[in-house]
């Protein structure tokens, strides 16, 4: 009898972004706009924070949950900047990145065919998740309202299988953010259905406008919903893999075995790193905004001023541009533009069929590449307009 495999393993593909990102080898002079980390060093402080841990040996394991120094942090970061109360011991769990946390969650709680709702243009890594863990994603169009959900929409997804929604905002890949008079009509409608709601806040502290508003602030809901968070975007962390995952104790019991089966705990220098990060550092995401704010308005001005329609984002550091007009698929606009414009950026059909249409550019890159890179794609704009 032949050797066989999980049929979830094997149903998954590779991502839209890798598969478009491969082809970059072909073309070594192409500026490359399609990396989501911050282009940023980890602050100094935060590094020998680190590094210290190393050279004193606290290089073994941590509690499951963390150490209890680095949730304390955790518990008074979120009091202090966001108003959310959450107990240390009970209700707050330290995993290796925001990814791991959504996984834990989702084992935890998925049970063979239920459903996820997922607003969509979403992350390429949400819906292979959920099916890798026996749920099935069920996508709500935000494509024309603005890349934001609707009550009306989500209330016409919601059955007898709906197990949980997940939630991103400040968005990847779009860059859009949620305000509290758009929250307002999805949580109304969220409290009238036993579901669970798990909302990816990673991009919380790259908020440009205003203050991040977080579906954990609504009492109606708390006691059913995960807030997951990371030092991956606000800190420039994103090889550290330091995640949060917080959420009523109740549950969170649970989630605790899962992670301790998967992983353990999260690597322990990298918790000391993240007790500095969070009790002494924590306005080093201010630097980086004033930045990403200066180089959204100039990329926003330009894709303007080539006529592409746009959201201006006002959080992340993505911006999502309509290409639909030109008759094109995602697909083969985004290589065109590479090979033709010698600009690398993402189709929107790798974030979902609703992201078909789009083009997801990164501006978390200098300046000097932005420039350059938005001089190449207007002159290859207007090479479709002759």
């Amino acid at each position: 009898m032949p050797l066989t495999l999980n049929p979830r393993a094997e149903g998954l593909a590779v991502s839209g972004i890798r598969q478009f990102f491969n082809q970059l080898a072909d073309y070594p002079d192409a500026i490359n706009l399609t990396i989501g980390q911050p282009d940023f060093p980890t602050p100094e402080k935060v590094k020998k924070a680190g590094m210290d841990a190393i050279a004193a040996n606290l290089t073994g394991y941590s509690h499951n949950a963390g150490l209890i120094e680095l949730r304390q942090e955790v518990a008074a970061f979120f009091s202090d900047r966001y108003g959310l109360t959450y107990e240390p011991q009970t209700e707050i769990i330290v995993t290796n990145g925001a990814s791991e946390a959504l996984d834990s969650v989702f084992r935890t709680i998925l049970e063979p065919g239920d459903e996820v709702i997922i607003p969509a243009p979403c992350y390429t890594g949400y819906v292979p998740l959920v099916g890798l863990n026996g749920g099935k994603a069920v996508l709500l169009n935000t494509s024309d309202t603005g890349l934001v959900p609707t009550a009306e929409r989500l209330r016409t997804l919601i059955t007898n299988k709906t197990k949980a929604i997940l939630l991103n905002f400040p968005s990847n890949p779009t860059g859009v953010t949620i305000t509290k008079e758009q929250m307002a009509p999805l949580v109304e409608e969220l409290k009238q259905h036993d579901i669970f709601i798990v909302s990816d806040e990673i991009y919380s502290e790259n908020s440009f406008e205003s203050k991040h508003e977080s579906f954990a602030g609504y009492n109606e809901i708390k006691d059913r919903t995960f807030l997951v968070q990371g030092l991956s975007k606000s800190h420039s962390m994103t090889g550290w893999r330091m995640g949060f995952l917080l959420g009523p104790e109740q549950y969170m019991s649970q989630i605790l075995k899962v992670h301790m089966y998967n992983s353990v705990c999260a690597s322990l220098p990298s918790q000391h790193a993240a007790i500095e990060a969070l009790k002494n550092n924590r306005d080093a995401p201010e630097e980086m905004n004033r930045a990403y704010k200066e180089r959204r308005d100039f990329v926003y001005g330009k894709l303007a001023e080539m006529g592409l329609d746009v959201v201006k984002p006002r959080g992340a550091f993505y911006i999502f541009p309509s290409v639909a007009k030109y008759g094109m698929t995602s697909f083969e606009f985004a290589t065109r533009l590479l090979k033709e414009g010698g600009v690398a950026a993402v189709p929107g059909s790798a974030f979902t069929e609703f992201g078909e249409g789009f083009l997801r550019i990164s501006y978390a890159y200098s300046m000097p590449t932005l420039e350059k890179a938005m001089e190449r794609m207007s002159e290859w704009i207007k090479t479709l307009e002759e």
